[in-house]
């Protein structure tokens, strides 16, 4: 496949987990841990994808998020939201601030993979 992406997730155990199965599956795995620059680290990455954990030292997902969008250098960039909190408002924010995927935690493998190449378009 040989897609990049970026993990910005501030649980190592998680960051371990998606980079294995990604790597596994071909994709180039990029990894931040900070809300503070992750903007930043986006820009300067240039992935064709990114996760993003909702809860982050510094700076929420949310915030991350609506600064992504602002920018047209990443409004389109597909953005996979993942939390711990499922909540319905939670999935209803994440959606309002134009998040391409949501997904809870605790996930699969399977269901990682699989939102994944729906965002990149590359089956279903």
């Amino acid at each position: 496949m040989g897609k990049h992406i970026l993990v910005i997730e501030d649980e190592p155990n998680i960051i371990e987990a998606i980079r294995f199965i990604l790597s596994r599956d071909g994709w180039r795995v990029d990894t931040h841990s900070n809300g503070e620059d992750a903007v930043d680290v986006v820009q300067r990455t240039a992935p064709d994808v990114l996760i993003l954990d909702v809860m982050l030292p510094n700076k929420s997902g949310y915030d991350i998020l609506k600064e992504l969008r602002a920018q047209e250098a990443t409004q389109a960039l597909p953005i996979l939201m993942l939390t711990a909190r499922g909540q319905t408002k939670d999935r209803e924010m994440a959606e309002r601030y134009g998040a391409s995927q949501f997904m809870t935690k605790p996930f699969s493998n399977a269901e990682v993979l699989e939102n994944l190449r729906q965002l990149v378009g590359a089956g279903t």
